[in-house]
């Protein structure tokens, strides 16, 4: 009996570069399922704040990871709640605070050791769209499809700048562009799982692409790679 073989779509790209949307948007239009790592390491570096344990803790970081129970589960529109020990931290780790947190715990090998075969084993049981800094490259290097996105800095920090304001919150865009710079030169400069294209990764700048547009190119990539699904 042949096993039926699941398909893996791996997005990488900056801050702001349209990865979340994008990956859930195609994820639903393929029938996938979408997973975010991004809120994953969100919702590990939430907790160890909780228990007022800094990114940088490598020792505090090691002693409460093994605590950290996190389940993904999905609501009838295909967006992705991430349940902390039960209780859905969702709308909590989506924060700039929390944004720079998970920049920096994200680059411990420790998290990253304990969530690499929970992301894999996703990959494993289920069709996939992830999206995050190192999937492509560390994550699932034998991904069928990787994209690399991207846009210019102003145009991703503005995209960010209005998700926030949307959402109440009082943020500057002078500072949303500063702080996004910042991430993203720790993120390609880290030692563990640099911000970087796979070798065959596509690369696909979003700076002068609308959300229809940019969807629309990605299944583009996506069904030029597979073929119609």
């Amino acid at each position: 009996m042949t096993t039926k073989r699941n398909y893996a779509i791996a997005i990488d790209g900056p801050a702001g570069s349209g990865k979340s949307t994008m990956a859930r948007r195609v994820a639903k239009d393929l029938g996938f399922v979408y997973v975010d790592t991004g809120a994953i390491y969100r919702t590990v570096g939430y907790h160890m704040d909780f228990y007022g344990i800094g990114p940088k803790d490598t020792d505090g970081i090691t002693r409460l990871i093994g605590d950290v129970n996190i389940q993904i589960e999905y609501d009838a529109d295909g967006l992705q709640h991430m349940m902390l020990n039960g209780r859905d931290v969702t709308d909590d780790i989506r924060t700039p605070e929390m944004s720079k947190i998970a920049s920096v715990i994200s680059a411990q090998k420790v998290v990253r050791d304990y969530l690499l075969d929970m992301q894999r084993q996703l990959a494993r049981t289920h069709n996939v769209v992830m999206d995050g800094r190192d999937i492509g490259t560390v994550v699932l290097p034998g991904a069928d499809v990787k994209i690399f996105l991207t846009a210019d800095p102003e145009v991703r920090a503005r995209r960010r700048f209005d998700e926030l304001t949307a959402k109440g919150e009082k943020v500057q865009y002078e500072k949303v562009l500063k702080d996004l710079i910042a991430r993203d030169e720790q993120d390609r400069n880290r030692k563990i799982a640099p911000l970087r294209p796979a070798k065959d990764a596509v690369h696909l700048d979003t700076t002068d692409l609308n959300i229809e547009q940019a969807a629309a190119a990605m299944e583009s990539i996506i069904k030029e790679k597979l073929g119609q699904l």
